[in-house]
């Protein structure tokens, strides 16, 4: 055999595998369906803009070896995600913080804003035992916060009424006392500095990598050239759907170059209306402090997922869940085949994440 492991897909999990068996002497070929390398964090440079082409990828961890890790490749700038929220015209900063309780209802400080919510949440104190999202988020945050800065923003990704969306979608609602706009709590933010496409290209060098190749359409070439297959694509699809598909939310986007320095003053720009077709606008120049002529935005429109599509975000309600246990159980009788990433787990990560499993793989693959 040519090579000790066939890698399909490079994304981040493909070329992390990639790139550390590798490092140890194994030989390794990476192929990916699309025409170009890094999955959905690829980055594409238009006009001096880097774009993220498949919706924004902040990198965020509190774990330090991570961190380390993807900083060893490239450096990384001091981004800090802090998306707005625009209500038919009215802005709002996320996450839930001081600032937002100000320009819902003006309190000041937070024993206000604690009055304020509990005001909001007594109404709804009949509802004990909550059935859907709906009675879940005005259980938790009362009708303002639910009705501007959640319903609309929720149907609209999910494609389907607030009442009937599992109510465990939020289980809890992050509110901040403080005035602090930060999304994310990790210790470690930023983005890679010249995008991510540098990060799995410095991932992915020196070793042997096709782009534009199905590997369904060649399988039994490929399968006979490798030792084991990493597979990172969908576990059903894998199986040819023998126990049925898994479902996804997709996502489409609308890319636009205009010809002014600045359109929205933020990289991520929330749109909580029903009425608005989109969820977000991005405008790619602000994850990198851009300084450029012109500014590059895209349209995040969400949609159901069919196999014309890409698909996004699984959604684990208790059906799909039954068909992946299937799906795992039938993935046990083909010991040389990897199941990796969130595709072929069927399950939503964030990047640190897919690394982190990556290198554990890698190091499980080492003792074996």
């Amino acid at each position: 055999m040519r090579y000790n492991y066939l890698i399909v897909g490079s994304g981040l999990y493909g070329a992390v595998f990639a790139h550390e068996m590798t490092k140890i002497g194994r030989k390794c070929l990476v192929i990916d369906k699309r025409s170009h390398i890094g999955g959905n964090v690829f980055t594409e440079n238009i006009e001096g803009i880097n774009v993220h082409r498949y919706g924004a990828h902040i990198f965020h961890t509190s774990d330090k070896q991570i961190w380390d890790y993807v900083n060893s490749f490239v450096a990384f700038n001091r981004y800090t995600n802090s998306p707005i929220a625009n209500y038919k015209g009215e802005l709002y900063n996320l996450p839930f913080n001081m600032n937002t309780f100000y320009q819902l209802w003006k309190v000041k400080t937070p024993e206000e804003a604690r009055k304020k919510i509990k005001e909001q949440c007594e109404k709804f104190t009949h509802i004990t035992n909550p059935q859907n999202l709906e009675e879940q988020a005005l259980v938790l945050g009362g009708e303002d916060i639910y009705q501007k800065l959640i319903k609309g923003y929720t149907e609209k990704q999910w494609g389907r009424p607030a009442n009937q969306i599992p109510a465990f979608i939020i289980k809890r609602l992050p509110f901040r006392f403080t005035f602090d706009n930060n999304y994310f709590n990790d210790t470690y933010q930023g983005i890679p500095i010249g995008g991510y496409t540098k990060l799995i290209e410095k991932l992915l060098e020196g070793i042997e990598v096709k782009t534009g190749v199905n590997y369904f359409e060649h399988k039994n070439t490929f399968d006979i050239q490798a030792e084991k297959i990493v597979f990172t694509g969908k576990i059903d699809e894998f199986f040819d759907y023998c126990y049925g598909k898994l479902e996804y939310r997709s996502l489409y986007f609308e890319h636009q170059l205009l010809d002014i320095p600045d359109f929205q003053g933020n990289a991520v720009v929330n749109y909580t209306d029903h009425d608005t077709p989109f969820t977000r606008i991005l405008e790619h120049k602000h994850f990198e402090f851009g300084t450029q002529e012109k500014t590059i935005v895209t349209k995040e429109f969400p949609h159901e997922y069919s196999t014309d599509n890409e698909p996004y975000y699984p959604i684990n309600d208790a059906i799909n869940q039954n068909i992946l246990e299937k799906y795992q159980e039938l993935s046990l009788s083909v010991p040389r085949i990897i199941f990796g990433g969130r595709l072929a787990e069927y399950k939503y990560y964030d990047m640190h994440q897919v690394i982190a499993n990556a290198l554990e793989k890698v190091k499980k693959q080492g003792h074996e």
